[in-house]
């Protein structure tokens, strides 16, 4: 680092600032600073004291000093402020204690004298913690091999605020399996797995979430509190973690922290006071919030340094000395390299000293080298220890967000967005997601199921039923008029969830008919319809050549580097097939999909940049006239710094500049052009049109879609969507059309704050005034068109100096749209809506979301809402209210349970996947097809369209037959080894589908790792499922076992060659007979001792006599 701070030895008040730091209490201000350069000075001065603590006023300001201050030195924490009005409905709640859990965590934890770095908010220190003794008294710990009472580290789990779940999902959960304790610490990466020996630990290692298999053995571990308040207790500030003698304060702009904190303490004070006057109970645990006027007497108790950037007071804050700095920021040179070189050498020769800062190596070796081609000697140093002489030239890697210069010193730092402009940093993102949705959609009792062969039941849970001895579980499926089917646990990959389009109930069938096979026969028929047509689709497009595009450009590549975002891995994998579709000589037609906000629109950018550098026009089409509006600002933003012409033809044009744009068209003068169904129109002609990129396809109607047929026969074509395309049906599609799918969420620009409480008044005005008084504009959602207006006039009062307007889908399309238009330019303030507002609309100043009536929105539609906020740099905010409920006055609690299943949208907004596959897959397949979708469910109809595709494009038909096997054995999971019916479900299903013995294995071992012990019963289960698979390559039905009997029934166009027969027949004796019937079938008896066989050995038996079987195949090799 001395090279950042060695230059300040040379300040005349350095040394004496330094020798003056620790003689008294209270602060010493230094006037003149800028932004960047206060992080230099601060590390130089924090040296000799063991706890550094930073304090700005946003969060914002002080996130970027944690990552320049990272680039210093590694022992540095954030910690963030928790929202006095809305925390106990914060749906991130556990993820942000956690964060500020771990700060706590590692000043309590410090070793010896090193030193920590706590970047903080002003208002941060405003609630009450436990004190440092409390909250190592109640932290658990856990040693490998020593004895523990059980009973008692579930209730301390529960004490401390750990939730007791079913399976460990998140943060702050817990689950016990016997003698298995999962536990999710709010202070760890990965959940941890106690199994226990008696009571005795016998093992701890942690786990993944996804998979839930162990991943490594600890030999200790440390759970903290998973709440900051677990019972009512003497708080303190967190400013008591920090022993006075030991801990430097500096404050960033003294005036300003004051202000802030007490905006938080007046919001929070004034809020108590009007709560209560509207009768709203307090929590059960109330908050503690300290007055600013008490902090800042504590802070001023403590060594500091305040930075100001002018010789101002610093108000409640007690200075003690005033010192004055000459700095200045850096002009920025707008990507102008010539503008740099030429102030560089000016530098060089008064003998600056400068260093460059630049954000990856690679960068920075290209600077260094890019300088040296400009006559000027730079060097490149990862040696932050090295001096810089006067006249140096250093470029070295690191971040600084904006470069200062001290003239007196002739010491200068230039960062990488000086010289390029790149204000807004490159965000990393963090890989904090929930679980992705569990394959096996969860069955609970009552749900809809279809079963391959007999059609639509009813689920009604598992029962045990015992045969002849032989207990097994069965589910139980009941049918129209009173039927129902037990089926073994061990078949159950033949029933899927039924998911239909509708929420209305399908019609049951009726057992023993023949309805079912005739609705599947007409299914089928309608499946290779499509198929055939998908077919014939593809099979044109590879014959037909398209134009073949060069290879990246420089120009290309500067403009990607432009992209203020870091891009997703799926969106690079994205950008790089497009662009190979466009470098080959096959036509391009790839398909994007992609949720709102996952960077879409950047793909389709990037395509066009290339399609225009060689001189090819490009067509954006858009179903709406604002979402128009709005590609065309984003792109005309992209496009800014290079000389390409975009145009937008909307009926927000005047008919002169639509005019005047057709013209340019068809001369070639305009390279890109943006609009709805309008550039359909028979007067548009191109010169040279070479891509087209349609956005949300399934919005236009059939007579667009016949005209953009027409215009794409052989040019490229990239069509993006948002309806996301389920992975069975996408599988389907893949050899049909090039799909991109971007799944991974960008790292939300900022996240967003979701809060689920009941509705009041009081809140929503709250969290509108707080919205409005930053500016900002607010959605408010109501999706009840008949009073939505009433609804927009009880805003309108709670907050009277607001623009509060309406929209619903049944005004007429232009009402509509000009409403839209005022909201997007900031003419009116609340917009109060409904649900129409999910499609596409991208406000980036609209920044606080209220869902009246939550509970009434599907997962997905919420999750869709959602995304409409928080698209620009700045915290964003999501209320979901629901009713206050007579009933649920009992406790907050139950309250909370009503709406339980939302707050799941926290982790990872686990999404109803569900209805989004039925929403996208009629769209994707076309009108007629949705209906038969709905008669077969799901997940049967895209198995079938599955087999149709591979059977059209001449891969051989799979033999269509299941193998089922019924023996004597006790084969099930017993309720002591999986309590969880849900768990057990999936392990069932998970079981049924095993093929090999290493998928045994593997289950076996994942049993073993989350569950305990195999019991035999379970060993005996896995064994069957391997026999099935085997059982099924050798052309056996069914396996059936009547006392010594075990018949072996076979397929009827089974390939197998009768010349092998007799000699299987004479390996086994008199044992075995052949009976070739209408289904033909082995017949083994087992002869000698009675009594009954153990299991273990039946199955030994039977996998031999199935491998002889097996060996009469005539295609061996597959």
């Amino acid at each position: 680092m001395q090279a950042f701070l060695e230059p300040l030895k040379e300040l005349a008040d350095y040394q004496e600032i330094v020798s003056s730091r620790r003689k008294k209490t209270g602060f010493l201000q230094i006037a003149g600073c800028v932004n960047s350069q206060k992080i230099h000075l601060a590390k130089a001065l924090s040296d000799g004291f063991e706890y550094r603590v930073i304090v700005f006023s946003s969060e914002e300001k002080a996130k970027q000093a944690y990552e320049e201050w990272r680039v210093l030195e590694e022992n540095v924490w954030f910690y963030p402020a928790r929202d006095l009005l809305f925390y106990h409905a914060d749906i991130k709640g556990a993820f942000l204690t956690g964060k500020r859990m771990e700060v706590l965590r590692a000043i309590v934890e410090k070793k010896g004298r090193e030193a920590i770095t706590v970047v903080t908010t002003m208002d941060a220190f405003l609630d009450g913690l436990p004190s440092k003794e409390e909250l190592c008294g109640n932290r658990i710990k856990i040693h490998a091999e020593e004895a523990l009472d059980f009973q008692k580290l579930q209730e301390n789990l529960s004490i401390l605020g750990y939730e007791r779940e079913n399976q460990v999902e998140s943060p702050g959960q817990f689950a016990v399996r016997g003698g298995i304790l999962d536990v999710f610490p709010l202070t760890e990466e990965n959940p941890v797995r106690i199994e226990l020996w008696g009571d005795e630990v016998d093992s701890i290692r942690s786990f993944d979430v996804e998979s839930q298999r162990s991943t490594e053995n600890l030999q200790e571990i440390e759970i903290y509190p998973a709440t900051e308040n677990w019972k009512q207790m003497e708080t303190e500030s967190f400013l008591a973690y920090f022993p006075v003698k030991e801990t430097i304060l500096f404050l960033d702009e003294p005036v300003r922290l004051q202000e802030s904190a007490e905006i938080v303490e007046k919001e929070y004070f004034h809020s108590l006071e009007s709560r209560e006057e509207a009768g709203i109970e307090a929590d059960e645990i109330p908050i503690q919030v300290e007055q600013t006027d008490h902090t800042i007497g504590k802070m001023n108790k403590y060594y500091g340094i305040a930075f100001t950037m002018l010789e101002s007071k610093c108000g409640m804050f007690k200075v003690r000395s005033v010192y004055s700095l000459q700095v200045k920021t850096v002009n920025p040179y707008n990507s102008s390299f010539e503008l740099l070189t030429r102030d560089l050498k000016k530098l060089k020769r008064t003998g600056y000293r400068v260093i460059l800062v630049s954000g990856s190596r690679t960068r920075a070796k290209r600077l260094a080298e890019d300088l040296r081609d400009y006559d000027l000697s730079s060097f490149y140093s990862e040696e932050m220890e090295r001096q810089v002489n006067p006249g140096e030239i250093m470029v070295t890697c690191g971040y600084i967000s904006e470069g200062y210069e001290y003239p007196m010193l002739k010491f200068t730092v230039i960062s990488e967005s000086d010289i390029f402009g790149k204000k807004k940093k490159k965000k990393k993102r963090k890989t904090y997601e929930g679980k992705k949705i569990q394959e096996f959609a969860e069955l609970k009792p009552g749900d809809y199921v279809v079963h391959e062969n007999h059609g639509l039941g009813i689920y009604q849970g598992i029962e045990k039923v015992e045969v002849d001895t032989v207990t097994r579980d069965y589910m139980k499926i009941s049918y129209a008029d009173g039927g129902i089917l037990y089926i073994p646990a061990t078949q159950m990959d033949l029933i899927q969830k039924y998911a239909g389009a509708d929420a209305k109930p399908p019609k049951l069938n009726k057992l023993g008919t023949p309805q079912w096979k005739k609705t599947k026969g007409q299914v089928k028929k309608a499946v290779q319809l499509i198929a055939k047509d998908l077919v014939k689709l593809y099979a044109t497009r590879q014959q037909t050549e398209g134009y073949v595009y060069g290879p990246d450009t420089v120009w290309q590549r500067e403009f990607e580097e432009m992209f203020p975002f870091e891009e997703t891995e799926d969106q690079l994998r994205a950008i790089e097939d497009t662009k190979k579709d466009m470098e080959s000589t096959k036509i391009m037609d790839r398909l994007i999909c992609g949720d709102v906000g996952y960077g879409k629109t950047e793909i389709a950018i990037r395509a066009a940049f290339k399609a225009v550098q060689e001189g090819k026009q490009v067509v954006y089409l858009v179903p709406t006239t604002i979402l128009a509006q709005q590609h065309y600002n984003t792109f005309i933003q992209r496009f800014k710094d290079f000389p390409v012409r975009v145009d937008l033809m909307s009926r927000f044009r005047t008919q002169a500049q639509q005019k005047k744009t057709v013209e340019d068209l068809k001369k070639g003068l305009v390279d890109i052009v943006i609009g709805t169904h309008r550039v359909l129109s028979k007067d548009v002609g191109y010169k040279d049109l070479g891509l087209l990129i349609i956005d949300e396809e399934q919005r236009f109607g059939v007579t667009h879609k016949e005209k953009i047929k027409k215009l794409r026969e052989n040019i490229d074509v990239l069509t993006l969507t948002a309806t996301p395309i389920p992975r069975t049906l996408h599988m389907s599609l893949i050899g049909i059309r090039d799909m991109s799918v971007l799944e991974e969420a960008p790292m939300d620009r900022m996240p967003i704050q979701t809060y689920v409480m009941e509705y009041n008044d009081e809140m929503v005005r709250e969290a509108m005034e707080r919205e409005l008084a930053r500016g900002g504009q607010v959605y408010y959602v109501y999706n009840r068109v008949e009073n939505i207006a009433d609804v927009a006039l009880h805003v309108q009062k709670l907050v009277p100096d607001a623009r509060v307007s309406y929209a619903h889908g049944q005004m007429n399309e232009h009402q509509l749209e000009d409403i839209m238009y005022d909201f997007i330019n900031g003419d009116i303030d609340v917009l109060v809506s409904t649900t129409i507002i999910e499609t596409g609309l991208d406000i980036a100043n609209a920044n606080t979301m209220i869902i009246q009536d939550a509970d009434r929105f599907g997962l997905s539609q919420l999750y869709q809402l959602r995304g409409r906020v928080g698209r620009s740099n700045r915290m964003a905010y999501a209320f979901l209210l629901y009713q206050r409920d007579k009933m649920l006055k009992e406790v907050a609690e139950k309250r909370l349970a009503a709406i339980r299943e939302f707050t799941d949208l926290g982790s990872g907004f686990k999404i109803a996947m569900r209805d989004l596959e039925i929403r996208g897959a009629g769209n994707l397949l076309g009108e007629s097809q949705s209906g038969h979708m709905a008669a077969v469910g799901y997940d049967l109809y895209c198995k079938m369209l599955n087999e149709a595709v591979s059977q059209l494009k001449g891969e051989k038909e799979e033999a269509d037959y299941t193998t089922t096997i019924d023996l004597d054995i006790d084969a099930f999971i017993p309720e002591s080894y999986i309590k969880n019916e849900y768990q057990k479900l999936d392990i069932y299903k998970r079981i049924a589908t095993i093929e090999t013995e290493e998928e045994m294995d593997d289950m076996t071992e994942e049993l073993i790792d989350r569950f305990g012990d195999l019991p035999k019963k379970v060993q005996q289960l896995l064994h069957i499922a391997a026999l099935k698979s085997l059982a099924h390559s050798a052309y056996i039905t069914a396996i059936e076992q009547k006392g010594k009997d075990y018949k072996f029934i076979l397929y009827e166009k089974a390939n197998l060659d009768p010349a092998k027969i007799p000699a299987l027949l004479k390996k086994y004796g008199n044992n075995m007979i052949f009976k070739a019937e209408a289904v033909p079938y082995f017949l083994y008896q087992k002869k000698g001792r009675s009594g009954k066989e153990k299991g273990e050995n039946v199955l030994q038996m039977l996998r031999e006599i199935i491998e002889s079987i097996r060996e009469l195949r005539l295609d061996q090799g597959s």
